[in-house]
């Protein structure tokens, strides 16, 4: 049902800023739009309704910008757009007027995932496929815009700024993070509100972590085949808008309450003292290839905002998997992403970013460049280039793995630290020379740079893959219930069942599952650099084998607070590694450990060790059966330009490592008189008790143990 034409009052407005504005008397709307002939604005009375109230041509056009400003228009007025010009898929042009698109720049959407063919541009039963127009009216199904009054009482809350060396990161799902958590009120599980709640607020406090990592929470749209297998995107990594927070989020399912209960979660985070980092999704949109719906950037400038292949500019070009890529080529898909980037920090104050399948967005050409506009743009930025920027350094295209090529200001998601860390401990051949330079900070990626540990996010697990418990407990993937035949996910996961594929009774193996998991996460939270842990790690969570649940919105996904007592005790093993980690600040330097460099041997600030006594040398570094070493970290040799305090300054600390099948006895280092080697940690152990030890020390098989240089007692 298509609407009438509006007798509304129409003024010029302004080309700027984008999207729907309100300024207390009315509302501007403007739109780029570079090879369009003609837009209509479409305002709708609810997401029930099958045709727009009024539709209001824009006739203002200043740089490829349409524009029109309504006085008598209001926040939570629903909106959209058809916008005029060439059906041409061979030559990019894909404008169809019988399409309802969304406005790129909407603070908030509503009526999402109602899927059916009008949707598509072209005609799903011609022979030609995308090349013949479809002219089946969507204006009933398509998502809506809503204008947003952007006031909010933020107090005094501001960008917490907590420095990189300190920072540890606790990667969630908002939605599935509280969904089974008791404590919750139910209303609010599953929401914004949720995070914030007394019980979740004091748990992350409790576990120590000083910001939250947020799976993506733009506004998403599941992809037509997963709702068709009963299924929704849970991970939310195919974004429809990246200005509104998504609606399933908020307490009643509304994208404009999505708004506040956003803020909200910030403001409370802050007040607890954590920062709030997003996972953003810019390298693509939920629009797909040419196949794809028009509900968005294709139907008003797909020419401008998609990277078309030169060659045929019918076809999109695709670095991340998905069929589409945006086109950062493009100053207005330039700008949008940095006006999106501004937008969550000044508006929403948001800390930092964490950009999915980075190096799509560096790719000028076909080569990924470091030195990209995009980047450029955000290193002269005075808002982008104080908040945290965190790389996941690859894409699907050639040359896309690019760990350690990033801007000195980013950091990076360290793949070679996980993949190193994960060889060890199942106890692969010639390890050793990988996992000391990984443990050390990752020198060989980042200090060429000149960056420092702190650009090396490290983690064991994350969202994509296993989870730390089926990490031990699964050889293979076991991704069925995602109905692609068991071929999604990756086959590369370096795990390690202990013996028995899956869930077992055996106490032996049960055994060292939890004593392997604990190595995991004792190593992350020992290692240089900025530790990542994925929630529910620390207690234990399984996905029974699944290492893609990107569509799994229920209890394979979902947090499980009912714990057994061993995930009690990990539990509490993990509080006490991350504050190991904030007493010693041995474990968070802010520059590279540079070892011997012809010092005395007190001036040293690491030395590796041999297990049978003595530093490792050339010879024992190629050592392929090696599975042990020690490391000494020197508090004395601590000199960072940063305030510790003295006692803390003078703290020595040893980690033991043995990936091996057998025990081993493990010579101390000498120290000097009246000082002893005091145990903090031993993964044998499920509580490690403390106390003086004699030498040698004895290392279990499959363990990690910590020592402490402390003065003689008694």
């Amino acid at each position: 049902m298509i609407g009438t034409r509006s007798t509304a009052r129409v003024q010029p407005g302004l080309p700027f800023p984008l999207g729907a504005t309100w300024d207390g008397a009315g509302v501007n709307f403007a739109l780029f739009s570079e090879h369009a002939t003609a837009v209509d604005l479409c305002l709708f009375d609810s997401v029930e309704s099958e045709g727009e109230r009024e539709r209001v041509r824009l006739t203002e056009r200043e740089g490829g910008v349409w524009h029109g400003y309504l006085p008598d228009v209001r926040p939570g007025q629903l909106y959209g757009y058809r916008v005029s010009g060439p059906y041409e898929p061979e030559h990019g042009q894909r404008f169809n007027p019988a399409k309802l698109l969304l406005d790129p720049y909407a603070r908030a959407v509503e009526r999402v995932n109602v899927w059916n063919d009008s949707l598509l541009g072209y005609r799903p039963d011609d022979a030609a496929l995308d090349l013949s127009i479809n002219d089946h009216d969507s204006g009933a199904s398509a998502p809506l815009g809503v204008v947003v009054d952007s006031a909010f009482t933020w107090g005094p809350d501001r960008l917490l700024g907590t420095p990189r060396s300190e920072t540890v990161i606790y990667e969630l799902h908002v939605g599935g993070f509280t969904r089974l958590h008791p404590e919750v009120p139910e209303r609010l599980r599953g929401t914004y509100a949720g995070l914030a709640s007394a019980p979740i607020v004091r748990y992350l406090k409790e576990l120590g972590v000083t910001a939250v990592e947020l799976m993506p929470v733009h506004q998403h749209m599941d992809e037509r085949p997963v709702v068709e297998r009963g299924l929704t995107n849970y991970w939310g990594y195919n974004t429809l808008s990246y200005f509104a927070p998504d609606a399933r989020f908020a307490t009643t399912g509304r994208g404009l309450d999505a708004v506040d209960e956003f803020k909200v979660m910030v403001r409370t985070l802050h007040e607890a003292g954590i920062e709030v980092i997003l996972d953003v999704v810019y390298n693509h949109t939920s629009e797909g290839n040419e196949l794809g719906p028009t509900i968005s950037l294709r139907g008003i400038d797909n020419s401008s905002f998609y990277r078309l292949r030169p060659e045929d500019r019918r076809h999109y070009m695709d670095f991340t998997g998905t069929g589409n890529t945006l086109n950062m080529q493009h100053p207005r898909a330039l700008q949008l992403v940095m006006d999106s980037l501004r937008y969550w920090v000044l508006d929403m104050h948001v800390d930092g970013f964490r950009f999915d399948l980075a190096s799509a967005l560096a790719r000028e050409l076909y080569e990924v460049d470091r030195l990209s506009s995009f980047f450029d743009i955000i290193g002269q930025d005075p808002v982008l280039s104080r908040v945290k920027l965190i790389a996941e350094p690859w894409d699907l295209g050639e040359g896309g793995y690019q760990v350690g090529n990033f801007p000195p200001e980013w950091a990076e998601w360290n793949g070679k630290y996980r993949d190193s860390v994960r060889r060890f401990w199942r106890g692969e051949a010639g390890q050793l020379p990988e996992m000391a330079t990984r443990l050390a900070g990752s020198s060989d990626l980042y200090a060429v740079s000149g960056r420092r540990p702190f650009a090396s996010i490290n983690f064991v697990t994350a969202h994509d893959g296993f989870t730390v418990r089926d990490l031990v407990s699964y050889d293979h993937k076991h991704n069925e219930a995602n109905g692609e035949g068991n071929v999604d996910g990756s086959d590369e996961n370096l795990s390690w069942n202990c013996g028995i594929e899956g869930e077992t009774d055996d106490p032996k193996i049960l055994a060292l599952r939890r004593r392997q998991v604990r190595n995991f996460l004792a190593t992350l939270l020992l290692s240089q650099g900025v530790p990542m842990l994925l929630a529910g790690d620390e207690c234990g969570r399984t996905q029974h084998g699944n290492n893609n649940a990107y569509c799994q919105d229920n209890e394979v996904s979902w947090v499980d607070w009912r714990l057994d007592h061993w995930q009690q005790e990990l539990l509490r093993f993990t509080r006490t590694m991350i504050r190991l980690r904030a007493d010693h600040p041995v474990l968070r330097r802010r520059r590279f450990l540079e070892g011997r460099n012809g010092g005395r041997a007190e001036q040293q600030d690491a030395l590796w060790l041999l297990p049978e006594g003595g530093e490792v040398g050339e010879q024992q570094w190629h050592d392929a059966d090696r599975r042990a070493l020690g490391l000494l970290l020197n508090g004395e040799a601590l000199v960072e330009p940063q305030a510790v305090e003295p006692a803390h300054t003078a703290t020595t600390l040893l980690v033991l490592f043995n990936a091996a099948d057998t025990g081993i006895e493990f010579q101390l280092p000498p120290h000097r008189r009246g000082w002893r080697w005091h145990r903090l940690i031993d993964t044998a152990e499920v509580v490690a008790q403390r106390r003086t030890e004699h030498e040698p020390y004895p290392l279990q098989p499959h363990s990690l143990a910590v020592l402490r240089l402390g003065r003689r007692k008694g």
